[in-house]
Protein backbone atom coordinates (compact mmCIF):
# COMPACT_ATOMS: atom_id res chain seq x y z
CA UNK A 1 0.00 0.00 0.00
CA UNK A 2 0.92 3.45 -0.76
CA UNK A 3 1.85 5.43 2.70
CA UNK A 4 0.95 8.30 0.91
CA UNK A 5 -2.53 8.39 0.72
CA UNK A 6 -2.91 6.95 4.66
CA UNK A 7 -3.56 10.69 6.18
CA UNK A 8 -6.26 11.36 8.74
CA UNK A 9 -7.99 13.11 6.00
CA UNK A 10 -7.97 10.64 3.86
CA UNK A 11 -9.26 7.72 6.52
CA UNK A 12 -12.12 10.56 7.52
CA UNK A 13 -13.04 10.61 3.49
CA UNK A 14 -12.97 6.75 3.50
CA UNK A 15 -15.43 6.44 6.65
CA UNK A 16 -17.19 8.93 5.11
CA UNK A 17 -17.88 6.62 1.88
CA UNK A 18 -18.31 3.98 3.85
CA UNK A 19 -21.69 5.49 5.96
CA UNK A 20 -23.54 5.72 2.36
CA UNK A 21 -26.15 3.81 2.01
CA UNK A 22 -27.57 3.16 -1.30
CA UNK A 23 -27.03 4.64 -4.83
CA UNK A 24 -28.99 7.51 -4.04
CA UNK A 25 -26.77 8.77 -1.75
CA UNK A 26 -23.18 7.97 -3.73
CA UNK A 27 -25.03 10.02 -6.40
CA UNK A 28 -25.60 12.86 -3.97
CA UNK A 29 -22.17 12.46 -1.61
CA UNK A 30 -20.05 12.46 -4.93
CA UNK A 31 -21.86 15.17 -6.57
CA UNK A 32 -21.16 17.26 -4.03
CA UNK A 33 -17.32 16.09 -3.24
CA UNK A 34 -16.32 15.67 -7.29
CA UNK A 35 -16.42 18.24 -10.16
CA UNK A 36 -18.25 16.39 -12.83
CA UNK A 37 -14.98 15.84 -14.97
CA UNK A 38 -13.14 14.14 -11.50
CA UNK A 39 -16.21 11.24 -11.49
CA UNK A 40 -16.50 11.25 -14.92
CA UNK A 41 -12.58 9.87 -14.46
CA UNK A 42 -12.70 8.02 -12.31
CA UNK A 43 -15.56 5.81 -13.35
CA UNK A 44 -13.86 5.83 -17.07
CA UNK A 45 -10.46 4.03 -15.04
CA UNK A 46 -13.11 1.65 -13.53
CA UNK A 47 -14.51 0.85 -16.87
CA UNK A 48 -11.21 0.28 -18.08
CA UNK A 49 -10.13 -1.83 -15.03
CA UNK A 50 -13.29 -4.12 -16.15
CA UNK A 51 -12.64 -3.86 -19.71
CA UNK A 52 -9.10 -5.41 -19.64
CA UNK A 53 -10.51 -7.82 -16.79
CA UNK A 54 -12.51 -9.41 -19.80
CA UNK A 55 -8.88 -9.04 -21.82
CA UNK A 56 -10.83 -6.12 -24.38
CA UNK A 57 -7.98 -4.97 -26.13
CA UNK A 58 -6.26 -1.00 -26.01
CA UNK A 59 -8.05 -0.30 -29.22
CA UNK A 60 -11.50 -1.57 -28.39
CA UNK A 61 -11.03 0.40 -24.75
CA UNK A 62 -10.31 2.97 -26.37
CA UNK A 63 -13.25 3.00 -29.18
CA UNK A 64 -15.82 2.25 -26.40
CA UNK A 65 -14.51 4.50 -23.13
CA UNK A 66 -12.51 7.83 -24.86
CA UNK A 67 -9.63 6.92 -22.62
CA UNK A 68 -6.26 7.42 -23.83
CA UNK A 69 -3.50 4.89 -24.21
CA UNK A 70 -1.67 6.37 -21.23
CA UNK A 71 -4.58 6.06 -19.02
CA UNK A 72 -5.32 2.35 -20.54
CA UNK A 73 -1.75 1.62 -20.12
CA UNK A 74 -1.88 3.17 -16.07
CA UNK A 75 -4.81 1.39 -15.12
CA UNK A 76 -3.18 -1.96 -16.85
CA UNK A 77 -0.49 -1.44 -14.64
CA UNK A 78 -2.61 -1.11 -11.48
CA UNK A 79 -4.83 -4.14 -12.59
CA UNK A 80 -1.81 -6.23 -13.04
CA UNK A 81 0.74 -5.23 -10.40
CA UNK A 82 -1.44 -3.04 -7.94
CA UNK A 83 -3.19 -4.23 -5.11
CA UNK A 84 -5.48 -6.66 -5.88
CA UNK A 85 -8.43 -4.62 -5.19
CA UNK A 86 -10.27 -4.20 -8.55
CA UNK A 87 -10.19 -7.95 -8.73
CA UNK A 88 -11.62 -8.30 -4.67
CA UNK A 89 -14.28 -5.72 -6.17
CA UNK A 90 -15.14 -7.12 -9.17
CA UNK A 91 -15.35 -10.31 -7.51
CA UNK A 92 -17.78 -9.44 -4.79
CA UNK A 93 -20.02 -7.31 -7.46
CA UNK A 94 -20.33 -10.74 -9.16
CA UNK A 95 -21.83 -12.37 -6.23
CA UNK A 96 -24.33 -9.72 -5.71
Amino acid sequence: MNDKIHTEGVKRLFEAILTLENEDECFEFFEDLCTVNELLSLSQRFEVAMMLREKNTYLEIADKTGASTATISRVNRSVNYGNDAYDMVFERMEKK
